[in-house]
């Protein structure tokens, strides 16, 4: 083998990248579904774009996502009993860019938002939310985890979507659809063992 062959692995090797750059990389390349999330803790309405949505258990039916500790849309929503979880899809991408976007008006004249009957506010344009109970939170360094029980969902929430899912990877949104071989992918892509598949 030549010595050019070698040469990344032994300048990696010299030059190792730290755990928090190893971290970065891997999660700016590991694409994540989007979702807003909207609340109001008793000062107005607040809302904030996530990518660490996840799923949790099936019963009850409970998500959770992170709020970063230096924002104060995030300690508003932290401090709120209830919240909306948009599922956000490729055709809501300039709201998810509105919610993600520091110092601006997301519930402006310009802005479509109502509130739910139970107050909470909401973007009704977009087709799937649910309406959740913030249960339990861990604090960790620089964040918050926060676990969300789901008490019910938007109407014709069961309806089939045939639309681009949105994801976020590498610092850009990018829409997600089925692979054209998909059919040779397998059947099963969860364990059995899977809490919520």
């Amino acid at each position: 083998m030549s010595a050019v062959a070698n040469a990344p692995a032994d300048s990696a090797a010299e030059h190792p990248p730290t755990l928090t750059e190893a971290f970065f990389s891997a999660f700016r390349h590991h694409p994540s579904g989007v979702a807003i999330i909207t609340a109001d803790a008793g000062e107005g309405p607040v809302a904030l774009t996530v990518s660490s949505l996840i799923s949790v258990s099936a019963s009850p039916p409970t998500v959770a996502f992170s709020l970063s500790a230096s924002s104060s849309t995030a300690k508003a929503v932290e401090g709120a009993k209830t919240v909306v979880v948009h599922f956000v899809r490729r055709a809501d991408m300039e709201l998810a860019r509105l919610c993600a976007t520091s110092g601006v008006d997301r519930f402006g004249p310009q802005v479509r938002w109502d509130r739910l009957d139970s107050g909470e506010p909401y973007y009704p344009q977009v087709g799937l939310w649910f309406r959740a109970a913030l249960r339990d939170r861990l604090a960790v360094p620089g964040a918050c985890l926060v676990t969300a029980e789901l008490l019910s969902a938007s109407p014709h929430s069961q309806e089939a979507r045939d639309v681009d899912t949105l994801v976020y990877a590498n610092r850009s949104w990018h829409g997600l659809r089925a692979m054209s071989d998909a059919n040779k992918a397998p059947l099963h892509l969860w364990p059995e063992d899977s809490a919520t598949f």
